[in-house]
């Protein structure tokens, strides 16, 4: 395994992320596909071995039964000041809003939770998983700064925004003497490449980690044409983000085939490989022993420059989908309402 400093802070994490949104309860969360805690544990300690250091999870995956099996797992398997845990934080709720919660509250009563959840003192990384259109930038920032204040979290990060956001956030926090935003986790893959427009360059300017979710497009970057498996058959969420493409999609996963096939590695291990030469850490999920396997060793490969090429030369624009579709559809409601005084539906 390979390591690399998370952006502009002092964390040393391997180039590659477990994601833990597939561990946890099922009948506690949106997914069918997550797997027990018995099974969770044995993966863990495989990406141990295998050198992975760095575990991201939120508050929101399976009710936060995915915090909890991380939590022991490495409690049991690895010394705290050796592993890299971040984990995430959701906006208020309209509940919370309507008893005029405020957003430093908020924060506190989830990063405590989550603490809880998790069993340890302090994460290495809090990350604001999506943008809260309903409530002051400030309020957020205030917050998440006492957070790290309080020892509670080393870092921070965002999840899910533009890069205008990120550019005044950390802007505002410069001025006000705030902690500023270390990473940035976006959609970014093989076959949705928009975080390319705006936000890979601001991060390469002012030193922010990308550490982009869905590595393998829900498993569509490491099958086959043609191929399935159960998480491609019940992720109806993924399937939203890429049904709509599939046709498009389908000329650069067949070319990641083929130069899987020609130089005998997976077709995970290319997908990410190409992915390496753009961001700090994919966060990668992991259901298999085998997934740890595919994801350690795609570290050791070097695209060359017409390979890359060849990747990425088919690749056409595509709308925003998933968590940012639903954000942005929520802002221009919000404008709407604040505009014409109308009723929302």
């Amino acid at each position: 395994m390979k390591y690399i400093k998370l952006g502009n802070s002092d964390l040393s994490v391997s180039r590659i992320c477990m994601g833990c949104m597939g561990f946890g309860d099922a009948a506690n969360g949106q997914h069918t596909w997550t797997i027990d805690e018995e099974h969770t544990r044995q993966i863990i300690r495989h990406a141990l071995e295998a050198g992975i250091n760095f575990y991201d999870t939120a508050i929101a995956y399976q009710s936060g039964t995915s915090e909890q099996y991380l939590g022991r797992a490495l409690r049991d398997h690895a010394k705290r000041d050796e592993v890299v845990v971040a984990t995430k934080f959701l906006p208020r709720t309209v509940e919370e809003i309507e008893n005029g919660i405020p957003a430093q509250q908020h924060i506190e009563r989830m990063i405590d939770k989550s603490l809880e959840n998790l069993g340890m003192d302090y994460v290495d990384l809090y990350i604001y998983h999506m943008w809260d259109y309903a409530t002051p930038l400030y309020d957020i920032m205030e917050g998440l700064n006492h957070v790290v204040k309080e020892g509670k979290a080393r870092y921070i990060g965002i999840s899910n925004c533009y890069a205008y956001q990120l550019a005044k956030a950390n802007a505002l926090a410069e001025r006000e003497g705030f902690a500023k935003f270390v990473s940035i986790q976006g959609h970014y893959n093989l076959i949705f490449r928009e975080e390319e427009r705006e936000m890979a360059k601001l991060c390469r300017e002012d030193n922010i980690a990308m550490t982009p979710y869905s590595a393998l497009a829900g498993g569509r970057l490491s099958k086959a044409p043609g191929e399935t498996s159960r998480r491609l058959e019940e992720d109806d969420y993924a399937r939203l983000k890429y049904g709509g493409t599939a046709e498009e999609d389908g000329v650069i996963i067949s070319r990641i085939q083929e130069l899987a096939a020609k130089r005998g590695v997976s077709m995970t291990e290319i997908s990410l490989a190409w992915l390496l030469t753009k961001v700090t850490s994919p966060v990668v999920g992991a259901t298999k022993l085998s997934h740890v396997d595919g994801m350690a060793k795609a570290v050791d490969i070097c695209l060359t420059k017409e390979e890359i090429h060849y990747l990425e030369e088919p690749y056409v624009p595509h709308r925003l989908v998933g968590v940012m579709a639903q954000n942005t559809a929520a802002q221009a409601k919000e404008k709407h309402v604040w505009s014409t005084g109308s009723q929302a539906i």
